[in-house]
């Protein structure tokens, strides 16, 4: 454990917070991707599966658990309680692109060629890609909500400071594992331009817009 890893973890808690508030107290769920939702659950749900095989501490535990419930009810809140403020019509995301290329690389590129392992890896692959279908949402509706941004904002950087963690790892521990490093890496790398229209739109009291796709 180092600060970078217990900011990233808040941050990451605070994403997750943050749009389960906004959808609760808006009752809508509008302009947020369920598919990636469904991504990011599928994503907890197959890494955490050492909750019933290892313990690791009580912090690791919790927040598992956490996240976990947290993104469930998110689901819920998305394809049951609201599901009629959902926006099927821009979510058009196709899942199959992301989740065929993940399934096979977890397979040819893991650490030990064992269940939960493939599993283990396949959640850390999925992860670096499962925000597009939000980004490509926002690229087709050409704008989001503030709150969306502030839900975005706090996601990419739980991995901008995960990427610091494992830099300090390797310094401090000479740790170093490299498929959650490159896939770090692939993961904030989408957030940049997000990160730069956040910084001089959304800070200055601004509305996200982009430019509508011709």
């Amino acid at each position: 454990m180092n600060i970078f890893r217990i900011l990233g973890d808040v941050s990451h808690l605070l994403a997750m917070i943050i749009l389960l508030v906004k959808i609760w107290r808006s009752k809508s769920c509008a302009g947020i991707s369920g598919k990636s939702q469904i991504l990011f659950t599928l994503v907890f749900t197959t890494r955490y599966l050492d909750l019933f095989t290892t313990f690791i501490s009580l912090y690791n535990t919790v927040m598992k658990v956490i996240f976990l419930v947290c993104a469930y009810i998110t689901v819920y809140m998305i394809y049951a309680k609201f599901q009629k403020t959902f926006d099927r019509e821009h979510d058009s995301f196709r899942l199959e692109f992301l989740l065929v290329p993940v399934t096979g690389l977890s397979f040819l590129e893991n650490h030990s060629f064992t269940p939960l392992e493939i599993l283990w890896t396949f959640s850390i692959y999925l992860e670096s890609v499962a925000i597009l279908p939000q980004l490509f949402m926002i690229s087709k509706t050409g704008e989001a909500e503030t709150i969306t941004t502030h839900y975005l904002f706090f996601l990419g950087l739980y991995r901008a400071l995960y990427l610091a963690n494992w830099i300090w790892r390797y310094h401090t521990e000479n740790f170093y594992d490299q498929i959650a490093v490159v896939s770090g890496v692939v993961q904030t790398i989408f957030y940049c331009d997000f990160f730069y229209l956040y910084v001089t739109k959304v800070l200055k009291g601004k509305k996200l817009s982009l430019p509508m796709p011709v």
